[in-house]
């Protein structure tokens, strides 16, 4: 009992206590602005952090029995999500343009990380999306609707793409939008009239200029319209007259001609035959002082020339080469059409043409051909060591002999002769063949480039655009045989490869290896610095190690993925003479009677890539 009675009295205590004592508030003293970094163990209260718990409403808030006469700020979360419906809205719009841009995550948190193109306003609970700028950015098809969804906009910019279609009348309920730029599109139709009233009265900055076929209310659409059938009527007899005018005149003139060949009895001139006048067009250039007829074989010569095909010197892809004499016993060469050869007709007249055409000592001498119904056969200059393809890969007497001395030296005759196709002949000759077993080899291992069946003239003011890309595995540029674009630099590449074929003595592809092409090759070998790690091993150490360095360089700069870093065939002439400056006299190499146009499996025989079934102009 006694217990019970002490709690009573001790609870009676403190409400006694507790009634006489003022509110809290009076006897609670303001906390300090200092905030401690530790707490102090003689202080009652320790402040660490203070945190303002602020109405989470959009309104400033001040409350009356407040001691501190605070205000009230609306507590923003940095990082506080996008509008939930302008999420929805910019999502569908990447979408629908299969945007390729960093628009992950939310758009406008947080603000530091907010979508390109975008700017939003965080002023209220949930970041808005205020501004969208989609200027330039390859967009295609209609407008977007989902554009109408971000009530919050102020600026929208889709101008300079390639936008079609009307534009859409929700975007007249965007009353907050004050600036649209449709500026450099194809939108067609008429201007929505909400959109055309805001801008009256200057509520909008509304831009459509460049959109050719946008009509600013449907009755300029319909003026429009009528213009442009007017034209229409009045443009098709024009275009039929200016046709029919030259038609009648040229058959005016036929008729007036035919009338005077018959006055003054010229029906009696003879025709010549049929095949020298394709002859003749072949020859393709009248001023030339070699006449296309002392040039013509017929196949019954070409029998004796070569003795019914007796001796066989090669093959390629164009097909067999034969040993001749001329009656005046000079040697020449043969190159007869196979019947399986990829190579026709085709090839065979751009070969004569360009060959008759241009002449240079680095390039190969055309005696004549035969064009004699089914056979056809180019009779050249016969080259007695046979190609450089031979002497690399050891296939001749003499190979042992071969000194880096005679190696630069036929590389500079071989790039004078594409040297003298890209600058010397108009317009230039893109060769699109440059391959050790096109470079031949005479008596005095003089360099001479050989077989222009695949050989294009490329009009300084036309564009080529290639039916097939042409070439040989190994020494075809990367580059244009993925983009078709036909230049003087892809001969270069082509060049690239030969000198480090000069190097190494290595094919262009080796097949089973893991890096097959020689440039990745020799690259990778050199990446230790040791030029003796590529280099030939018959040369034996006989070679001035700086020329070849610098060799090696221009082979690398020639092979260049991108063309337009590779040198001009004028520049890598130049250093490869400067490069057989600092090479010091070798031993001589002696001469031997071979001549062969080899055909590599897989490698040297000159394919054609088919890469497109349409056919377009090519320029001649």
């Amino acid at each position: 009992m006694a217990f019970w009675f002490f709690l009573l009295l001790a609870i009676a205590s403190l409400s006694i206590v507790h009634a006489q004592l003022p509110t809290t508030e009076g006897y609670l003293r303001p906390l300090k602005n200092a905030i401690y970094s530790y707490a102090n163990a003689t202080q009652n209260l320790v402040l660490f952090i203070r945190i303002n718990l602020a109405p989470t409403g959009n309104n400033l808030l001040r409350y009356p029995f407040d001691r501190y006469d605070r205000i009230w700020k609306p507590n923003v979360d940095p990082n506080t999500p996008t509008d939930s419906d302008d999420v929805d809205a910019i999502t569908n719009v990447r979408v629908q343009y299969q945007l390729k841009r960093n628009w992950l995550g939310d758009p406008c948190s947080p603000k530091e990380y907010a979508w390109g193109g975008l700017k939003c306003s965080y002023d209220l609970n949930s970041p808005r999306i205020t501004d969208v700028n989609l200027s330039a950015s390859a967009l295609t098809g209609l407008i977007s609707s989902s554009f109408a969804k971000l009530t919050a906009i102020k600026y929208l910019d889709l101008s300079y793409n390639n936008l079609t279609g009307s534009v859409p009348d929700v975007l007249g309920n965007l009353l907050s939008l004050q600036v649209l730029n449709l500026a450099g599109n194809n939108l067609t139709g008429s201007i929505p009239a909400s959109l055309l009233k805001r801008s009256q009265q200057g509520l909008l900055i509304l831009r459509t200029e460049g959109n050719q076929n946008l009509c600013a209310d449907g009755n300029s659409c319909e003026v429009k319209a009528d213009t442009e059938s007017k034209k229409k009527k009045i443009a098709t007899p024009i275009i039929v007259i200016i046709c029919l005018v030259p038609v009648v005149l040229f058959l005016v003139a036929i008729f007036i001609f035919c009338r005077m060949r018959k006055s003054k009895g010229l029906e009696n001139i003879s025709v010549r035959p049929e095949k020298e006048r394709v002859s003749n067009f072949v020859m393709g250039h009248q001023d030339n002082p070699l006449q296309l007829d002392n040039r013509q074989f017929t196949y019954t010569e070409v029998l004796r020339i070569t003795n019914n095909f007796e001796r066989t010197l090669g093959k390629g892809g164009f097909g067999t080469v034969y040993h001749g004499y001329l009656e005046d016993s000079t040697q020449v060469a043969v190159k007869t059409r196979s019947q399986s050869s990829s190579q026709g007709t085709k090839e065979f007249l751009a070969e004569v043409q360009h060959l008759i055409r241009i002449h240079h000592k680095n390039l190969v001498s055309l005696v004549g051909y035969c064009m004699d119904g089914d056979h056809l056969a180019l009779i050249y200059e016969y080259m007695s060591q046979g190609t450089l393809s031979d002497y690399i890969r050891g296939k001749t007497r003499n190979a042992n002999a071969f000194s880096w001395g005679k190696r630069l030296q036929i590389a500079i005759e071989a790039a004078q002769g594409i040297e003298y196709l890209h600058k010397g002949c108009k317009p230039p000759l893109i060769h699109r063949d440059v391959k050790t077993a096109n470079i031949l080899l005479s008596e005095q291992l003089e360099a001479k480039i050989a077989d222009f069946g695949l050989s294009k003239a490329i009009q300084n003011d036309v564009s080529y655009v290639p039916t097939a890309v042409v070439g040989t595995p190994g020494y075809l540029d990367p580059e244009y045989y993925i983009s078709c674009q036909l230049s003087e630099k892809s001969d270069v590449y082509s060049f690239g490869v030969i000198l480090l074929e000069l190097i190494t003595s290595e094919p262009p592809i080796l097949i089973g290896r893991q890096n097959a092409h020689i440039v990745q090759r020799v690259r990778e070998r050199l990446a230790n610095g040791n030029i003796e790690d590529v280099v030939d091993s018959k040369l034996q150490g006989e070679y001035d190690v700086n020329s070849l360095w610098k060799v090696a360089d221009i082979a690398f700069r020639c092979t260049t993925q991108a063309s337009h870093q590779r040198p001009s065939m004028t520049d890598v002439v130049a250093e490869l003479k400067e490069s057989l400056a600092l090479e010091c006299p070798r031993d001589t190499m002696s001469n031997s009677n071979i001549y062969a146009e080899t055909n590599e499996t897989n490698q040297n025989s000159a394919v054609e890539i088919e890469r497109f079934v349409e056919f377009s102009p090519s320029a001649r």
